[in-house]
This record gives structure tokens, C-alpha cells and sequence, in this order.
């Protein structure tokens, strides 16, 4: 069972930074500085030029501890920082650190106060090891602003990350809680998102810095089957672990978009998955009644921007050669084919028409304040029982759901097409309450239906197919009948097994 994550609502005024980490494109720089000098209750602080050197080990000690370690410049005074382990939240970051000023470039580990080391370690050990992996160099406007009871630093930072040869823009926005209430951070992020696109920011100048410097790399993911949830069936413990566990997958894919943009076959899978989560979170606030006014216009808004995605997941199995289309002999040719059209759908473009989109970071900053919402029991959903049983209420809607889909008539290829958009909300079910449940019997029966899916997803490629090689219309449209058939087939003996949530 997962614990739940309790993300520090006030500022200690001891060590703890508290912030909320937000990306922009580069072009909408000037707007936002406009804005923020308008901005009633904001007071500018200026711009300064920021040098900084993240330091470690040719062992990374330090990463090890979950701690980062720089040296920051600025008008010849030079400070020492180190961050230790904290929680991420959304994209509201809360993490001790201790800074010290220094006379040179180089950190004096021996300076930090001791209780932050384990016990056992060298500290002149490690300060002999020391060495800087990368710098982080930017220009940083800052405006300290009034939001409700609460004292909140705005700091623009634009710059670059640099690793050896490597290079990497940077351009985020930070909203630090100087004083009051880390509750105050996200009204006023809202209040900018709805001028100018912003987004969810999860990775940390030094993550980032490490990544380019080839000591760290994005998390690789896995298949979400499902999310651990807490002990005990507290509905709103259980929604607030559901949907902290789809905001930062969704902050994770967005990551590994970035980075595959040569791999087009992995850019369909990617942006399946980040279709996924966008409907699982979708269908949780519907079930629970948990939308408002952004999240209802915000997730309608984002699905017509998904609407390439069926299309690419096509065109990347055609990819792969499937074994029908190898035995017909026209594998090779239709896979080339696809190959081409692939490159045409302009991934990078989508991502980037999403990120200049306000309604993008408008609709994650939303689900973001519903998970402190959730947290601090500010929302409730309107569920009088228990987890276990509206779980069962749930997936029972979804089984009677398929079996009327199953008894009505209709074209054949058409409706198995069809079939897919059910079989994916009994997915999404799945993985939101399976962990209540015996696994075997879960697999068991989503192994059954995995494979009618994996039928139907041939056969909407085999369609796919005739439109990039009429000349194999006839051999396709022979394909086609024989997996109609297969999926019937197999759709009945899924239908006989018993539902694991009984």
C-alpha cells in the first residue's frame, strides 16, 4: 500500500524552501515580466546576472543522499547551498536547505551545520572528491508579491544549463513562499496562467544539470496496471494518491517527449500514455463528482488536441511489421510507408501548440489546487461509502456496459473499433481500483480482454493499411474478415469468465 504523501502547508521559517516550479517558453518572457510589473499587491525587485556550479563526486556521494550541492555568484559575493531530501508534489517543491556565504567559488562542506550528515560519513573524504559537474547561468527578474495573508517571491530565471559541451535553455518561473501560507502559492500562479501558457515544472535545475552531464537520467516508465492505494479505504485518501500518481506521470511523459522526438514509433506509445492519463484523471473527477468549471472546459479543450493519437498508434504498429501483414507479403512495403507518414504528423508541434495554449497549464494548475484541496479535506466527494464498494458499483456499470455493447448489431468492423473506446474505460477503472483486488484474478481477466484489444488494434491498422497501399486492398480486406472473426470469438469467451470484482 502507498503512503500518503502530506505536502508542508506553511513556512517553518527554518531551512525549508517552499515553491512552486512552473515552465514558459522563452517568447512569452516580455509578457509575463508586463504582466507581473502590473500586477496589483507586486513590487519588482530587479534583475540580477546568477552564476551557478553544482558540485559531487566522480561517485555522485552526494546524489546518493539526495542532496545537491552549488556555489551561486552574483556581484563578485559568492553563496553555498545545499538542498536535502524533500517531497514534490504537483509542481509544488518542498525542500530543506542550509546557505552559507563563502570568499571563493569552491563549497566548504565542513561549514553546514553536522546534523544533516549520517553519522558515518568523511566530510573531509567527500571535500577532497568534490569536483563541478555542471553550472546553471542565468538571468533572474524577481517581484515580491501580496497574495492573501501571504508574502510570495516571483522569480523569472533565463539562462542555460551547461555540462562539458553540452548545452540546454532554461526558462522557468519560481513562486516561493517568502511568509503565510504555501495555499496562497497557486491562486496566484493561476491568476498568471490564465495570461500567458505555463506548465507544471518537475525536474530541478540540478536534475536537469545532471541528466545533461550524463549522471542521471529521466525515470524510465512502466506500464501503470495499477495505483497502489492506502490502507484503510478512506475515499479521499485514496483519490488524493490517484491523482498526485497521474500529475506527475503526466510531468514525467511530458519529460520523455521531449527527449524521443527521433523516435516517432516511441512518440506514439508516449502520447498514448499521455492520453491515458489525461482520461483517467477525467474519468475519476466525473465518478466523483470532483469537476469544476476549468477542469469540465479544461479536459474537453485538451481531448480535441489528442485526436492524432489514434491515428499514429496505427501507423507505429504497421511499424512493426505485423505477423498477418509479413504472411501476406506486403509487410515490408506498408511498414516503410507508415514509417513516412509518421514523420509527417510533426510531433514536436503538437507538443509545443499544447505548450503555448493557456488552457494547458490553466487545466494542470487545477488539478493541482483539487490534490491540496483533497489533502487538507477542503473538497470532499460525494461517495457516502466505502472505497471497496464504490469500486464495485463502478466496474459493474462498465460489465453490464460491454455486454450491451456486445448484443447490439452493427457493421462488424466498425463496432469492434467501437469496442476499443469500452475496453479503455474498463482499463482506466482497472487501474484506478485493482489494487483492491486479488491480482491473478485481475490479470486473468484483463489478460482475456488485452487480447481482444490487441485484435482490434491490428484490425484498425489493417484499415490504416489499405489507405497507404490500395494495391493491397484485397489481401487487407481478407485480413480483416479473419480477425473479425477472431475477436468474436474471443469476446465470447471472455464474457463467460467470472468478474474479479464479484
Amino acid at each position: 500500500m502507498t503512503k500518503q504523501v502530506v505536502f508542508p502547508m506553511e513556512n517553518d521559517g527554518n531551512h525549508t524552501e517552499i515553491e512552486l516550479k512552473l515552465f514558459i517558453l522563452p517568447q512569452y518572457q516580455q509578457p509575463l515580466i508586463t504582466f507581473l510589473n502590473q500586477l496589483p499587491g507586486s513590487q519588482s525587485k530587479g534583475c540580477r546576472q546568477l552564476t551557478n556550479r553544482y558540485f559531487d563526486t566522480p561517485g555522485l556521494a552526494l546524489r546518493r543522499m539526495d542532496m545537491g550541492l552549488r556555489v551561486r555568484g552574483c556581484d563578485g559575493n559568492y553563496e553555498q547551498t545545499i538542498k536535502t531530501a524533500g517531497t514534490v508534489v504537483g509542481g509544488l517543491h518542498s525542500r530543506p536547505e542550509y546557505n552559507i556565504d563563502i570568499n571563493g567559488t569552491t563549497p566548504e562542506l565542513a561549514l553546514f551545520p553536522a546534523e544533516i550528515w549520517p553519522q558515518t560519513q568523511d566530510i573531509a573524504a567527500l571535500q577532497q572528491q568534490l569536483h563541478c559537474l555542471f553550472s546553471t547561468d542565468f538571468q533572474r527578474h524577481c517581484w515580491w508579491v501580496q497574495e492573501g495573508a501571504s508574502l510570495i517571491e516571483v522569480a523569472l530565471d533565463q539562462g542555460v544549463i551547461a555540462a562539458g559541451n553540452q548545452r540546454e535553455p532554461l526558462c522557468e518561473v519560481e513562486f516561493e513562499l517568502i511568509s503565510g501560507s504555501a495555499a496562497d502559492l497557486l491562486p496566484l500562479a493561476q491568476k498568471v496562467a490564465q495570461q500567458l501558457p505555463l506548465r507544471l515544472g518537475k525536474a530541478s535545475k540540478a536534475q536537469r544539470g545532471y541528466r545533461l552531464a550524463q549522471q542521471g537520467r529521466a525515470r524510465p516508465l512502466d506500464t501503470l496496471h495499477d495505483i497502489p492505494l492506502p490502507m484503510g479505504g478512506d475515499v479521499n485518501a485514496c483519490l488524493t494518491v490517484i491523482v498526485e500518481t497521474a500529475i506527475e506521470r503526466w510531468q514525467l511523459l511530458e519529460e520523455w517527449l521531449q527527449l524521443s522526438l527521433d523516435n516517432v514509433v516511441q512518440q506514439a506509445v508516449l502520447w498514448q500514455q499521455l492520453r491515458d492519463c489525461v482520461r483517467l484523471l477525467r474519468l475519476v473527477l466525473t465518478q466523483f463528482a470532483l469537476h469544476n468549471d476549468l477542469t469540465l472546459n479544461g479536459f474537453a479543450w485538451l481531448e480535441s488536441q489528442l485526436c492524432f493519437i489514434d491515428n499514429a498508434l496505427e501507423l507505429a504498429y504497421l511499424c512493426t511489421v505485423p505477423k498477418p501483414l509479413q504472411e501476406a507479403g506486403q509487410g515490408q512495403e506498408i511498414a516503410f510507408l507508415a514509417q513516412a507518414s509518421l514523420q509527417q504528423l510533426d510531433f514536436a508541434g503538437h507538443l509545443q501548440a499544447l505548450w503555448q495554449d493557456s488552457r494547458y497549464g490553466v487545466l494542470q494548475l487545477a488539478l493541482v489546487q483539487l490534490l491540496f484541496d483533497l489533502q487538507r479535506r477542503q473538497v470532499l466527494p460525494s461517495v457516502t461509502e466505502d472505497l471497496p464498494n464504490v469500486s464495485g458499483k463502478l466496474l459493474e456499470g462498465f460489465w453490464q456496459q460491454l455486454q450491451a455493447f456486445m448484443s447490439a448489431k452493427g457493421e462488424a468492423t466498425a463496432q469492434y473499433l467501437a469496442l476499443a473506446d469500452v475496453l479503455e474505460q474498463g482499463h482506466l477503472l482497472g487501474v484506478v481500483f485493482g489494487h483492491l483486488y486479488p491480482k491473478a484474478a485481475r490479470d486473468k481477466f484483463y489478460t482475456q480482454w488485452q487480447d481482444v484489444n490487441q485484435q482490434i488494434v491490428l484490425l484498425g491498422a489493417c484499415r490504416r493499411a489499405t489507405q497507404l497501399l490500395p494495391a493491397a486492398t484485397a489481401a487487407l480486406n481478407d485480413i480483416q474478415h479473419g480477425l473479425g472473426l477472431s475477436i468474436e470469438r474471443l469476446c465470447r469467451d471472455a464474457l463467460r469468465q467470472t468478474p474479479y470484482w464479484r
